[in-house]
């Protein structure tokens, strides 16, 4: 049955149609379902980073898919709660051919082995399952949408460069999954109200590289700092936190702040875990937190940007180790201002530059030791590199 081209969730404008090499293959479903076509982004994402996901949550995008299509041909939602109930209803009903059913069921099929068998799943099985809902999505943009538009011809999926994490990939899905599921509400009822949990389509709808999906807040009174994903578990760094640096150690006795998932959701009060500090400390806990995430994410920026590379770092500044750099020696003779930094290092067995930390602050944890004289040392290296 062909449906009215007017139906605000399935129009279709041609010009915004044209697949880029540069974007995902299913962009072209964003003016018909932007949510779905959000959703299909990261199934083509997780195909070689964990076929099994990609199974698991390719059945929930075809289940969504039939949800639209049993609300727009007006079918009672009855007692029609499963997939395969669904397939049912519409193939009895002569809504779906008999490839489209075969699809559906392969999915289905697939999915459910995803869900619940412990088994290796191979690529293999993630590219068929991929083909299949090619021929869902075909039929589902043919039948319900623009009569002149044309579905693009399928493409196979091209490993990542960079791939998410499969911990990062589900996370994503999810919320996603929640606001398809909200969308898919809203065609029905208007007075639906948007998910719980803070998810939002800025906070996942825009393609941003691995690593940067938010995956918890963290606030203090009015305020608030979103902890990206490979981030989530940092070593915070006391040293790192030039005016909390002894508040830090003291939260990290008491198992309150040596990593970010130690970190509450809210600051406020998190001072009472150890004597003698304040309001005030955790306010300036808060801020010094806040320019820690900038200055890794832009940490994490380079180092996407420069795979395969060893680096120094210097708060947001680095630099790259040559083997020439790495195997000049910390002497007195080429590194100077510093002999105390110096003699430690070498009891502790660190001769050459290659064999410093890559994060140069931890340095600050020697005696007589602080924050000018690490900076005068990677100073002085950049200097050796630039000759």
């Amino acid at each position: 049955m062909l449906i009215s081209i007017n139906f605000p969730l399935i129009r279709l404008e041609q010009e915004e149609m044209k697949v880029s090499a540069q974007n995902y293959y299913y962009q072209f479903l964003e003016p018909f379902n932007k949510e779905l076509a959000l959703v299909a982004r990261e199934l083509e994402n997780s195909i070689f980073s964990s076929p099994r996901t990609m199974l698991t949550h390719a059945r929930v995008f075809v289940e969504n898919i039939l949800q639209l299509v049993m609300k727009e041909e007006k079918l009672p939602e009855g007692g029609w709660t499963s997939l395969i109930e669904r397939i049912d209803v519409l193939s009895d009903n002569g809504y779906i051919t008999t490839e489209v059913r075969d699809s559906l069921h392969f999915v289905r099929k697939m999915g459910n082995q995803a869900a619940h068998d412990t088994r290796k799943f191979r690529y293999s099985e993630a590219l068929l399952s991929w083909e299949e809902v090619y021929v869902i999505v075909r039929w589902f943009t043919e039948t319900y949408g623009s009569l002149d538009f044309e579905v693009p011809v399928y493409q196979d999926p091209a490993p990542q460069e960079e791939s998410y994490d499969i911990s990062e990939i589900e996370i994503r899905l999810e919320a996603l999954e929640e606001l398809l599921v909200a969308s898919v509400s809203k065609q029905e009822n208007s007075d639906v109200t948007e998910p719980q949990t803070g998810t939002t389509m800025e906070t996942v709808g825009e393609p941003i590289p691995p690593g940067f999906t938010t995956v918890r807040t963290i606030n203090y009174k009015n305020q608030k700092v979103e902890i990206p994903y490979f981030l989530r578990d940092a070593f915070l760094l006391p040293q790192r936190f030039e005016r909390s640096e002894t508040f830090l150690i003291r939260l990290g006795a008491e198992q309150q702040g040596r990593i970010i998932s130690e970190l509450p959701n809210n600051l406020e009060g998190i001072s009472k875990h150890v004597k003698r500090y304040k309001e005030k400390n955790e306010e300036i806990l808060f801020e010094e937190l806040k320019v820690y995430i900038e200055e890794e994410k832009k940490r994490r920026e380079i180092f996407l940007q420069r795979p395969g590379e060893l680096l120094f770092f210097y708060k947001t500044d680095y630099l790259i180790v040559t083997e020439e750099i790495a195997s000049t020696p910390l002497n007195a003779e080429l590194f100077t201002g510093f002999p105390s930094l110096l003699r430690q290092l070498k009891e502790d067995q660190i001769e050459t530059v290659g064999q410093l930390p890559r994060e140069l602050m931890i340095l600050a944890k020697y005696e007589n030791v602080g924050v000018g004289t690490v900076k005068s040392l990677f100073d002085q290296i950049k200097q050796i590199q630039n000759g």
